[in-house]
């Protein structure tokens, strides 16, 4: 959590506030990891984990992932962290640890070489977690259902509107700026 915090403390700020309320809520679910913030976490274990280029849409759209690799291969030769959008091929060696808001940078890694084998944990959060607690712990289909028949809070339906139409500056808002980190290296 503390590369996280440092990085994108609001985004983390909001990750502990919107899981600490789920958790509240559920005492039946427990944290993949006492250090993390991340409700979710994927192990992919090879031997040759690649991943094509691709957007985790289904992630927080502001939201972070932390990657890990692991395995035995040259992370000169192979095994690089590309992001697309940004132009950059990044040498990303066993045991190196990277996060990033991967549902808005398209990201893929290089294969490695024959005889080497590369893991990969990661951890994440899925944005419908997030809508689960912004929403009381409904779907959003339930309460659409409710503001349909005319059975839901009106002030509520247009808060829930106006939400909607200002999240995006909100995520935005989340990113951290060069100016901040200077002020915490």
């Amino acid at each position: 959590a503390g590369a996280f915090q440092m990085f994108a403390p609001r985004t983390a700020e909001l990750y502990a506030t919107t899981m600490d309320e789920l958790w509240a809520w559920n005492p039946l679910l427990r944290k993949n990891f006492s250090f993390s913030l991340f409700p979710a976490a994927t192990f992919n274990l090879g031997p040759n984990t690649i991943c094509y280029p691709h957007l985790d849409h289904g992630n927080v759209a502001f939201g972070w992932c932390v990657v890990t690799a692991l395995g035995k291969f040259d992370h000169r030769k192979g095994g690089h962290l590309v992001l697309w959008d940004l132009g950059l091929v990044i040498q990303f060696p066993p045991g190196s640890t990277v996060l990033f808001p991967s549902a808005v940078l398209k990201h893929s890694n290089t294969s490695i070489r024959s005889g080497e084998y590369r893991y990969s944990m990661t951890q994440y959060c899925a944005g419908g977690l997030f809508r689960w607690v912004y929403n009381g712990f409904r779907t959003d289909k339930s309460i659409n259902e409710e503001i349909a028949a005319g059975t839901y809070p009106a002030a509520a339906a247009e808060k829930r509107a106006e939400d909607r139409r200002t999240r995006w500056k909100r995520g935005l808002a989340m990113f951290s700026h060069l100016n901040e980190f200077k002020k915490t290296l």
